[in-house]
């Protein structure tokens, strides 16, 4: 049988993989001693949430590494509508960054990460309005496939129920963590799933209660209590202190966290199920005993802990082969019986859980160094590619290399070389990939979904070299057909260049992207053959930071990006629309052109561009202009770009930050078109920037000139020359020497400056004060986007110069009308608008607007960082208004 086939076939029970774009994981002679502990245990917990953030990432940390549980949580959305402190990234982008924050977070504390369909779609005030917008089914589908696949014994809530949750996404996520519960074992339930995986029933649902949900002096003895603050002297920290690390992983919503240590009490409160007296998993035999026939393998594993050697962890490899052997055993002895991995024995499935452990504890324990990397970070469906594999042994333990193969692509490397000791043997594999390849986009981006819903596609086709054959992947879920045992080179496929081919059912739950190729490796080591999966990644040298890793990203022939976000026509007059020409590899020639709603005119009608090699870039500009019979409005264009007889439409962006891989999409090249009547005072405006925004863009497509202003720009001269000041989203939560800068902006204000200042966080202000005179921020917000608005003073100025505001602009808004509304504020203050959400009372500091000395002080809560890129007309009159007002 040839190599291809033997290393492809093994893909169907490979162990999990490392998370994409990392360094590949080398561990500590503690932590391998901890990893053969945890093979002892056969219990697993799965933690249920709305958003990232929401975790209680020291139960988590206590779960994984104090009671050695497979612990994994489960969070409904991405976090995709919230805000971002570290940069300028909202919706769709920012849910790839807290993705990624929530996969850094769980390489920390030791879970694992899974999702649901659900979009975030924004703040919800109760668990109703979320299920209007959610589709409720689907999600709750999404959360019966994860529980059937990872089989927890016990579920676990962050929050309850009811409105004590305090958010409409937390107590949905509460309310279908107990529909899920009761569903998950039941087959009447979504029997589609069954293809893949059996009903499963928890032991039990329990509540993770605690302060903020209890009212003070209420007793907690009826709560069951677990001390997660505990110090665990293999890893050289306590439960806490792992947490902190993990929770200060979500830098973009500013959750940097001080480690605590010592006793730190849990509280479950039980909700379903089995209740338990004094543990969450009483009654749960955690022990080999669990699995029929196991009791010899707990033995074996037993004798390896006892024998381990921290100073030479490679002298546990015999036993681990033989512990591996026994699980093979119990697989093969399960299909005589017809319980195997997929049966309806549930017990089966540790199997092949405990079977990737102990494979991954082989290669930790042998040093065994595997890399898989390419010299350049994006291919192009159709390129043809050299990977260099790089196999390093540290230990004295014979490895023979049989061979490494390129998985799905029908080329192997036969090698049979025996590794020695600290040389490394590189190899390099040629790869082509298929011309039908996919992108890397994120399957959940790649399809347009609803407000509340992402759309997975019905595959995903990774790496291709012929016959379109499903292949399991590490970490996905595969049919019972499709199941092969691994141990003594047991895979049987056909021998065929099979792509990897990813099913929908098999994408949903799964945190990213699979790799977009890999390398299988088949070794033997002490007469037991074994099979390791290696995913490529771009590997450079940053001259600051050292090493570092991002996934190899699959990108189309030529990527057509738009310049700027939203173009505003206040009259007749052309703009330059720019359009860079990306290339995905070398020799791309065609022609971009602008597809453009009726009325509207570009010149010239098409470009024709050429590029000669991968990542050119070429820009052109086309120069549009509304027509005579253009409408009032916001509509949209597109950019398009013909190569070869087909079609393109979406750019490149790369999302970079130190503390995730960066992160490649491929968004759609449209561009928010709006023609409004637009008067408009003033010129000079200094922008100082908060958390990050695109308004200065915003104020510059409606001709004001923008100084982006920095702390030290911040002085009484060179403040005159604005006619307004604005300040950035966040400013006053993000901008420390805003402590000692306030006082000369006031002085601008006094000395007849306009200033305006956009939302800030009520928590967390660098200073108590933010305005001329009191006001308390507060989290109150209108979450209903067309909220109808009253106006309360109807000749306010900022109603009415130089544009006459009507409840017309407020039409069309996009995921929330405004957020941390003031609660209290100086009479000096007044107030202009009123709105509120259903059955709530009204909201009436969206703006609020004083004099103060010879000048103005703004503060609004409107949500305009988000309103203006999106192209809101309504939002640009406001926007003007707040910035003329005085002139």
């Amino acid at each position: 049988m040839r190599l291809r086939s033997i290393v492809a076939g093994a893909l169907l029970a490979l162990p999990l993989l490392p998370a994409a774009a990392q360094a590949p994981k080398t561990y500590s002679s503690s932590e391998m001693l901890l990893g053969l502990k945890k093979l002892n245990v056969l219990g697993s917990v799965l933690y249920m949430a709305a958003h990232p953030d929401d975790e209680n990432t020291r139960l988590i940390a206590y779960m994984a590494n104090g009671r050695l549980l497979e612990t994994g949580y489960l969070s409904c959305t991405r976090g995709d509508g919230g805000q971002n402190l570290i940069g300028p990234e909202l919706r769709e982008q920012l849910g790839v960054i807290r993705t990624q924050e929530l996969l850094a977070a769980r390489r920390i504390d030791g879970g694992r990460q899974f999702f649901t369909r659900a979009n975030d779609f924004g703040f919800s005030k109760t668990s109703d309005e979320t299920f209007t917008i959610w589709d409720k089914e689907q999600v709750l589908a999404d959360m019966v496939w994860v529980i059937r696949q990872r089989r927890p014994d016990v579920l676990i809530t962050r929050f309850p129920p009811d409105p004590r949750a305090g958010h409409g996404h937390h107590q949905a996520s509460a309310i279908l963590a107990a529909e899920a519960f009761d569903a998950a074992g039941d087959p009447k339930r979504f029997p589609e799933q069954l293809k893949y995986v059996q009903p499963w029933q928890p032991k039990r649902l329990l509540w993770n209660t605690g302060s903020f949900f209890v009212k003070p002096g209420e007793n907690m003895d009826g709560y069951l209590k677990v001390d997660a603050g505990g110090y665990n002297p293999l890893l050289g920290q306590s439960y806490g202190e792992m947490a902190a690390r993990s929770r200060s992983q979500h830098k973009s919503q500013g959750f940097g966290s001080a480690a605590t240590r010592g006793e730190a009490l849990e509280y479950l409160q039980y909700v379903k199920g089995d209740k338990p007296k004094s543990d969450p998993f009483e009654g749960v035999d955690m022990t080999w005993n669990r699995v029929p026939g196991g009791a010899a393998v707990g033995k074996l594993v037993d004798e390896v802990i006892r024998k381990y050697d921290p100073a030479n962890p490679s002298a546990s490899v015999a036993g681990l082969l033989k512990v591996r052997a026994g699980i093979v055993k119990l697989d093969q002895q399960a299909k005589v019986l017809g319980g195997s991995v997929s049966s309806k024995k549930p017990d089966y499935h540790w199997l092949k859980s405990k079977q990737e452990q102990i494979e991954e504890l082989i290669r930790a324990s042998l040093g065994l160094y595997l890399e898989a990397t390419i010299s350049e970070p994006t291919v192009a469906p159709g390129q043809a590619v050299a990977v260099r594999l790089d196999v390093l042994s540290r230990s004295v333990v014979p490895i023979t290399v049989r061979g490494a193969g390129a998985l799905g692509f029908g080329r192997d490397t036969t090698v049979n070389a025996t590794l020695s000791a600290e040389k490394v043997l590189s190899l390099r594999l040629p790869i082509r990939f298929a011309s039908q390849l996919s992108t890397s986009q994120p399957y959940w981006l790649r399809e347009a979904g609803t407000v509340g819903m992402y759309r997975v596609p019905t595959e995903l086709l990774l790496a291709a070299g012929g016959e379109r054959k499903a292949t399991q992947l590490p970490g996905v879920a595969a049919a019972p057909s499709e199941h092969v045992p691994t141990g003594g080179g047991g895979a049987t496929t056909q021998e065929s260049n099979a792509m990897l081919l990813v099913n929908q059912q098999n994408l949903i739950g799964l945190p990213e992207n699979p790799a977009a190729a890999y390398i299988g490796l088949q070794i033997n080591v002490l007469g037991s053959p074994l099979f390791y999966s290696v995913p490529v990644q771009y590997k450079s040298t940053d001259p600051v930071e050292g090493e570092k890793y991002r996934p190899l990203a699959v990108v189309p022939p030529v990527a057509v990006n738009i310049g700027g976000r939203a173009y505003v026509f206040a009259d007749n007059q052309p703009k330059i629309v720019p359009v860079t020409l990306r290339a995905g590899k070398a020799g791309v020639k065609g022609a971009v052109t602008l597809t453009l709603p009726n009325g509207w005119k570009s010149e010239p009608a098409s470009f024709n561009f050429d590029l000669a090699s991968k990542d050119a870039e070429q820009t052109v500009q086309f120069r549009v202009q509304p027509g005579a019979g253009a409408a009032e409005g916001k509509t949209e264009l597109r950019a398009v770009a013909t190569v070869d007889g087909q079609q393109y439409s979406r750019g490149y962006q790369a999302i970079e930050y130190n503390h995730i891989p960066t992160q490649v999409l491929f968004p759609e090249a449209i561009a928010p078109l709006v023609k409004l009547d637009l008067k408009r005072k003033g010129q000079e405006i200094g922008y100082l920037m908060g958390a990050g925004d695109e308004v200065p863009d915003a104020l510059r497509q409606i001709g004001y000139n923008v100084t982006l202003l920095k702390p030290e720009d911040i002085t009484d001269q060179n403040l005159r020359r604005f006619d307004a000041v604005v300040l950035g989203i966040r400013a006053y939560n993000t901008l420390d020497r805003l402590k000692t800068l306030q006082p000369t902006l006031l002085k601008y204000v006094e000395n007849g400056g306009n200033m305006v200042v956009q939302y800030v966080v009520n928590r967390g202000t660098v200073i108590p004060q933010i305005g001329p005179y009191p006001l308390t921020l507060s989290s109150d917000r209108v979450t209903v986007e067309n909220a109808a608005v009253t106006f309360l003073k109807p000749q306010q100025p900022l109603l009415n110069t130089p544009n006459k505001i009507t409840a017309k602009d407020f039409e069309g808004w996009v995921q929330e009308q405004g957020l941390y509304y003031p609660s209290q504020w100086d009479p000096k203050y007044q107030t202009v608008l009123s709105s509120h959400d259903p059955n709530e009372s009204a909201k009436e500091s969206a703006i609020l607007v004083a004099d103060y000395g010879k000048g103005h002080y703004i503060y609004t809560g409107l949500s305009l960082f988000r309103e203006l890129p999106a192209g809101v007309p309504g939002a640009y009159r406001l926007l003007t208004n707040m910035v003329s007002l005085g002139k």
